[in-house]
């Protein structure tokens, strides 16, 4: 097996900084139905998929993130441009988190803020976070760096022949266990604020029987 080690790294950091989102601003303002709704993700995030046959969402899919209470029910079928922002959160976290740790994560989101007349709202929210995670790209390259040069530095007594191999290995482990970590980490953030909701919710009750 034989890796041009720079052509790898150069080509990862490239796709990182590829890497976009959907910005408020091109999203109708118009409300959408179905149909709509999935042309237009499907559009605006083919750049995400890993084969070109993937999708973005489905009808099924979107019918049942508002079963499972992720999305906030449509009106006369139609989908407003908040409808899509909430859909964009489903979208990644779903690729790293389970179905109820997402409800866990969004519902107090959405209760709150879902179309709410204040400043906050869902938009401001979710221009807010992606400005965000936009300016994490420089950071991620940084550690994707010293990941990659601690990669290049392990395995020095195997031969030519299997360094390539072995280094390759150890450069995927390097960053698997970054996400398992951070997977644990939000994991664990999502489990607090759920058990602390649900001390407020018994406290709330408590009350009303008194």
């Amino acid at each position: 097996m034989t890796i041009d080690k720079d052509d790898l790294l150069n080509s990862i950091l490239a796709s990182i900084s590829r890497i976009d989102y959907i910005k408020s601003e091109d999203i109708p303002n118009i409300d959408l139905y179905m149909d709509q709704v999935t042309s237009f993700m499907e559009k605006a995030l083919k750049s995400t998929k890993r084969y070109p046959d993937d999708k973005i969402l489905t009808k099924t899919m979107i019918n049942n993130y508002a079963k499972n209470d992720l999305l906030p029910p449509p009106v006369k079928k139609k989908y407003s441009k908040e409808h899509l922002l909430v859909l964009n959160f489903i979208y990644y976290f779903k690729s790293l988190l389970s179905i109820g740790d997402i409800e866990k994560l969004l519902a107090p989101i959405t209760e709150k803020y879902f179309q709410a007349e204040g400043n906050i709202n869902t938009t401001h929210i979710y221009d807010e976070v992606c400005a965000f995670d936009k300016e994490r790209a420089t950071v991620l390259q940084d550690d994707i760096k010293s990941a990659f040069e601690a990669s290049k530095n392990s395995f020095a007594d195997a031969s030519e022949e299997d360094k390539d191999l072995l280094q390759f290995f150890s450069f995927i482990c390097m960053l698997s266990l970054d996400v398992y970590v951070k997977k644990l980490l939000i994991e664990k953030l999502i489990d607090t604020v759920a058990e602390d909701s649900s001390e407020e919710n018994q406290k709330e009750k408590a009350k009303k029987k008194k």
